[in-house]
């Protein structure tokens, strides 16, 4: 894939572990790293993000093939995965870090935001509070952050958040899974 057919979504979904494992399945997605995005500090810890000062929202950076993927089946992966529903919080995770967030790359892709969430608003019960924001610095999280459901399935946070949220995507998208 050359570097004209790779295109770039930026997502924050809650926990980066729970949509970074996700993407990591998902066919066309070539690469998921997990970080931080829309804050105020330069280059901040996962510590600094989770005391919810910065202003930085738990992201992962996805790129992916648009002849295999397209950016609206990305949307709509996103809106199912996580609670778009809920300000700053995803389950038991609570913060400003947790918000649900889209981070456009392009003014055609906060179009394509736009409208998947107005669709999305029939589908859910509460309003949608997600927010559609231009692309910010990126901040790849720590190594240990990265691939970190693989790494660590059994651990307790992976097998009761990550891995129904896995289980979700598998059975919902289960045509757009990697071979």
């Amino acid at each position: 894939m050359s570097e004209q057919t790779r295109e770039v979504a930026i997502l924050g979904g809650g926990c980066f572990w729970c949509v970074e494992a996700v993407y990591l399945e998902a066919r066309g997605v070539t690469k998921v790293e997990s970080g931080y995005m829309g804050g105020q500090v330069d280059n901040p810890t996962y510590e600094q993000v989770c005391s919810g000062t910065t202003g930085h929202v738990e992201v992962v950076r996805l790129e992916f093939d648009p002849s295999v993927i397209g950016y609206r089946e990305i949307l709509e992966i996103f809106f199912t995965i996580h609670d778009p529903t809920t300000q700053d919080r995803q389950g038991n995770d609570v913060g400003p870090q947790y918000r649900s967030a889209i981070f456009t790359t392009s003014p055609e892709q906060e179009t394509t935001a736009r409208k998947v969430m107005e669709e999305m608003r029939l589908v859910w019960d509460a309003p949608i509070v997600t927010q559609i924001l231009p692309e910010d610095t990126w901040y790849k999280a720590e190594e240990y952050h990265q691939n970190y459901f693989a790494q660590h399935p059994l651990q307790g946070y992976c097998a009761f958040v990550v891995a129904p949220k896995v289980t979700k995507f598998r059975k919902t998208f289960a045509d757009r899974l990697k071979a």
